[in-house]
């Protein structure tokens, strides 16, 4: 798909509210933003977040590693890593069940997880996180997330936000932005979305 027909796209997905048709445009546009925003995006992306979302001492973040054209998180993982700030990739231990969050440090071994995802092996440590690094398709001006459609950071954020606060952080290409996204009660805001240009906070 050319660019100028991403564009187009993207400007029809507040004009539906079928989330299948939005994923596959969704999907067009990170595709072409990931070709045009080079391998630095992934360290801008890390500038941005350290310079503006607070993360304190002792805090737990929950990173991800990143699968197809997603931005990626890895370069921002290592720094809060060599700051000593303990890092966590989720597991998906079930199908449609609640995600686990095992210790991360880089040079690690990861084992294949479904949807051809990674993570530390099973029996490492686990941490319940503070703050929770969440990919996506889309994000829009409301701190709304067009997610891949199985659920599993709605689940957890609703269980982890039941018992404490949590801080969700979405992290994306800043093409992947939209005025509005359907949303409904089992949708988990986000607090902040950050990309390679800009850091916004919620509510």
């Amino acid at each position: 798909m050319a660019d100028s027909d991403v564009k187009t796209e993207a400007m029809l997905w507040t004009r539906t509210s079928s989330k299948r048709r939005l994923r596959k445009t969704a999907m067009d546009v990170r595709a072409a933003a990931n070709a045009t925003a080079g391998p630095l995006s992934g360290d801008l992306l890390a500038a941005q977040f350290l310079e503006n979302v607070p993360v304190s001492g002792g805090t737990v973040v929950a990173g991800y590693w990143p699968i197809r054209d997603e931005i990626s998180p890895l370069p921002l993982l290592r720094r809060l890593h060599e700051a000593g700030t303990p890092v966590t990739l989720p597991a998906v231990t079930e199908k449609g069940g609640i995600l686990t969050f095992r210790a991360w440090e880089p040079d690690i071994d990861l084992e294949d997880g479904p949807y051809g995802t990674s993570h530390p092996p099973s029996g490492d440590d686990e941490r319940e996180p503070d703050v929770v690094v969440v990919p996506m398709l889309a994000f829009d001006d409301d701190g709304n997330r067009l997610g891949y459609g199985a659920g599993y950071y709605d689940r957890v954020l609703a269980s982890l936000r039941r018992t404490r606060p949590v801080v969700a952080v979405g992290i994306a290409f800043e093409a992947q932005r939209v005025k509005s996204l359907p949303h409904d009660e089992n949708d988990q805001r986000l607090d902040w979305v950050a990309t390679e240009n800009a850091t916004r906070r919620f509510g």
